[in-house]
């Protein structure tokens, strides 16, 4: 198991030899990480605040705060997986009854403590399993639901096909059924709809400006008004284009502010 998934262990029981034991047992299986110790029931809550264990030994009877005063604290909450480690069998039926893994009965020899470890063990590595699948299927479904968008063009031109990183576009322009892509001072025709184009492009990278225009925000250097509430886009490499008004809503949301 790696060390991340180690299973963190907490132990809480006010008599000092019997955290020994525990320890002392557990010390020698790699799977197991002792994250803490609590002699009493107030500083057991606060380790469980604050190291989230996935298993608790638990004594039953300890002063001021028991060990069933302690899960009480975590009503309605979720609470590691919990072994019970009493002198006293009469807490038998109320450990198994807030779903208790186990229930040790002092004095316990290893051959028993060890059979209550290696059911938590199966406990928890299923619990753990079953969460990172949860992750993952939510993962999934995120990258599912997340639109992929194009990263290269495929340009053919004087008999030859290269590619052209979507980062290296200035503005494409719409040309009947084709589209002109610019690139600096170098333009290329393709067979593609401007608005067919514009469904693969990242709308956080390029905006329709007008019914024939989609510009690369980051390339856009100026903007001048103009008549009827258009504005002239100049780019930064000189190359002008017109914003409508019909289209004057985008940019001001890409940009942040009011024209």
């Amino acid at each position: 198991m790696i060390e991340s998934n180690r299973i963190r262990v907490l132990v809480v029981d006010d008599e000092p030899l019997a955290r020994g034991m525990v320890r002392e047992m557990l010390e020698a299986d790699p799977e197991a990480e002792i994250v803490g110790e609590c002699s009493n029931g107030r500083d057991a809550i606060s380790a469980i605040k604050s190291l989230s264990p996935d298993l608790i030994f638990l004594d039953v009877q300890m002063p001021e705060l028991g060990g069933f005063d302690v899960l009480e604290a975590f009503k309605d909450q979720h609470l590691p997986r919990i072994i019970f480690v009493t002198a006293y069998d009469q807490y038998a039926v109320r450990a198994f009854d807030v779903h208790a893994l186990d229930y040790l009965l002092k004095p316990f020899d290893r051959e028993r403590f060890m059979t209550a470890w290696e059911r938590a063990k199966i406990h928890i590595d299923k619990e753990q399993l079953d969460r990172r699948d949860r992750r993952l299927m939510a993962l999934l479904e995120e990258l599912k639901a997340r639109p992929t968008y194009i990263e290269r063009l495929v340009v053919k031109t004087a008999g030859r096909v290269f590619f052209l990183d979507v980062s290296d576009i200035d503005c494409i322009e719409a040309e009947g059924n084709y589209v002109r892509v610019h690139n600096g001072p170098k333009s290329y025709l393709l067979r593609e709809t401007i608005s067919g184009l514009e469904s693969q492009l990242d709308p956080k990278q390029f905006l329709r400006i007008h019914r024939s225009a989609i510009v690369r925000i980051d390339k856009i250097k100026e903007l001048q008004p103009w008549f009827h509430g258009e504005y002239h886009v100049i780019l930064e490499g000189g190359k002008q284009l017109t914003l409508s008004r019909n289209y004057r809503a985008n940019l001001q949301e890409a940009v942040g502010n009011s024209l």
